[in-house]
């Protein structure tokens, strides 16, 4: 089981990525993840990795849609991955709301960076 400092540590890296993905800032984000990030095209399917790749993607993403997520509990499993419940809402261009609701992030991290994250409905 984690201490508290490696918690409060996954909790802020975690809270500074979202806030970096919600601003649009990918420079930002790319800082917090690990270089051979695997990240889900939660919306097509299958991964991207490495951090061009993630650039590549969420630019492409953020031309066909408005994602906001919001962390709403962030909790550390027995596995040692970091669980986010997020309140994601997504909107096309035109502010029509494609999903309104709550999902999960699964992260692994590594050396204090992002290195995996999958997507779960509940």
């Amino acid at each position: 089981m984690a201490d508290s400092t490696s918690h409060s540590k996954h909790e802020i890296l975690i809270q500074a990525a979202y806030s970096a993905f919600n601003s649009r800032n990918i420079d930002a984000a790319l800082t917090l993840m690990h270089p051979d990030v695997h990240w889900p095209k939660a919306f097509e399917g299958g991964y991207v990795v490495g951090h061009e790749a993630v650039r590549e993607y969420w630019s492409r993403q953020w031309t066909e849609i408005n994602p906001i997520v919001q962390p709403v509990a962030i909790k550390e499993l027995p596995n040692g991955k970091i669980e986010v419940e997020v309140a994601q809402l997504v909107k096309d261009l035109e502010g029509n709301v494609l999903f309104d609701g709550i999902v999960k992030h699964i992260y692994v991290v590594e050396n204090d960076l992002l290195k995996h994250m999958d997507v779960k409905m509940i």
